[in-house]
């Protein structure tokens, strides 16, 4: 990697030491002792450029630090929790917390990444109550893709297949829970499941 400024090498330490609870723009010029934040900005471009820090341009204090050039751990935004059954709670519009991932469970950009937790059991065996679900951020779906969508006041997770009257959403446990066709309007897919990380 390139060599960095002092004031760099100062803003990449209190980035490293703050990536569980990131620090607005502002907040980190007034640890830096710098008093404008445009300067700040510019040496965030500059770590970018160099290889050390990966930043999420749609947020700010979303960024992924970079060691040896290799992304060892990520931290991706926890938005709520989407059902698979009854008694799901809807998805919250804010970021509720960041939770580092192993950067190697990600086939995909970070800053398109975001987690939910599954909530019910309409989706066992492949997804339980509790799961930390993966999701990619994309307003579209192909057949049989499982995706974490929105319908009304649901936040779901469902397995998707489009008709010619709209979609209809397939639950895996099928002794208990039978599909239902909803109207394309009706339904905004969130993003895809990429992958699924069980608790016992």
């Amino acid at each position: 990697m390139k060599k960095i400024h002092k004031t760099q090498e100062k803003l990449l330490d209190i980035l490293k030491s703050n990536i569980d609870d990131p620090l607005t723009i502002r907040e980190l010029a007034t640890l830096v002792g710098e008093q404008s934040p445009g300067v700040i900005h510019h040496h965030l471009v500059q770590l970018e450029k160099k290889g050390y820090l990966k930043r999420n341009p749609n947020n700010p204090k979303d960024y992924t630090i970079i060691d040896s050039g290799e992304k060892l751990v990520v931290y991706i935004n926890k938005y709520g929790i989407a059902q698979c059954g009854p008694n799901g709670l809807m998805i919250e519009d804010n970021v509720i917390d960041r939770i580092p991932i192993a950067s190697s469970l990600l086939k995909f950009s970070s800053s398109e990444a975001f987690i939910v937790e599954a909530r019910g059991d309409s989706m066992q065996p492949k997804i339980h109550s509790g799961d930390i679900v993966i999701g990619k951020k994309q307003n579209f779906a192909e057949n049989n893709d499982i995706v974490i969508c929105s319908y009304h006041d649901e936040v779901m997770i469902k397995q998707i297949r489009k008709t010619d009257n709209g979609f209809v959403l397939y639950s895996f446990n099928h002794e208990k829970y039978i599909p239902r066709l909803v109207e394309i309007e009706d339904l905004r897919i969130e993003g895809i499941v990429k992958n699924i990380l069980h608790y016992d």
